[in-house]
């Protein structure tokens, strides 16, 4: 799978305002705060891009999904089911 950013860039420190609640119960749970931010951030990063890329090739989408609708898939023939 393509990687949207560098795994081996360096860690940087960083602040955050977190519940104060959550918080003492994911470190009772010795829940690895930075893997677990890391990992939320990562799938918003690729919804956001996602996003992004369907929303400018939503034209060329739309008009595909037209053209099939108006004259089919070119495999249709072959269908089995």
């Amino acid at each position: 799978m393509r990687q949207i950013h560098d795994t081996n860039a360096p860690k940087k420190p960083t602040n955050l305002s977190v519940n104060s609640d959550l918080l003492n119960k994911a470190k009772t749970l010795k829940i690895n705060l930075s893997a677990t931010f890391e990992a939320a951030l990562l799938n918003e990063v690729k919804a956001a891009r996602r996003d992004i890329w369907l929303a400018e090739n939503k034209q060329a989408i739309d008009a595909c999904n037209q053209f099939a609708e108006s004259h089919g898939l070119f495999a249709d023939k072959h269908r089995i089911f």
